[in-house]
């Protein structure tokens, strides 16, 4: 179940894809709040972080200030490959856009700016045309 680790066919290959909806950043103190099924979840000292559709959040009265669009990296990635992350990140930082990015067991998840998703599929396609 090894992933690829060879910079150039993790980003030909990457195959990015736009998840549906409008995903926010939010915290709890505590427990996680009944009703919420979250994409996202980091344990830090202040509390849980947590990526949940920005519809769950309003209900659950969470505040957030950050709405992003979710693109998965298609390419199954090793944990321990070495340059996706930053090759993605310098693409779009060179575009002005920023970039959440989470690594799952399978793919890599980006969290962008929700208005600028379509861009930064775009810019993706570009990135993975010149690998």
């Amino acid at each position: 179940m090894t992933g690829e680790r060879d910079l150039q066919v993790l980003l030909s290959d990457m195959r990015p894809e736009l998840n549906e909806g409008r995903y926010v950043f939010t915290t709890v103190p505590g427990a996680l709040p009944e009703g919420l099924t979250p994409v996202v979840t980091v344990a830090e000292p202040e509390g849980h972080t947590l990526v949940v559709r920005q519809e769950e959040a309003d209900r659950a009265g969470l505040a957030y200030d950050y709405v992003a669009g979710w693109i998965t990296l298609r390419v199954h990635s090793a944990l321990d490959a070495v340059g996706l992350t930053a090759a993605v990140a310098t693409a779009l930082a060179q575009a002005g856009l920023s970039c959440n990015v989470v690594a799952g067991f399978h793919h890599d998840h980006l969290f962008v700016p929700y208005d600028a998703a379509d861009e930064t599929l775009r810019l993706l396609g570009a990135l993975a045309g010149r690998a």
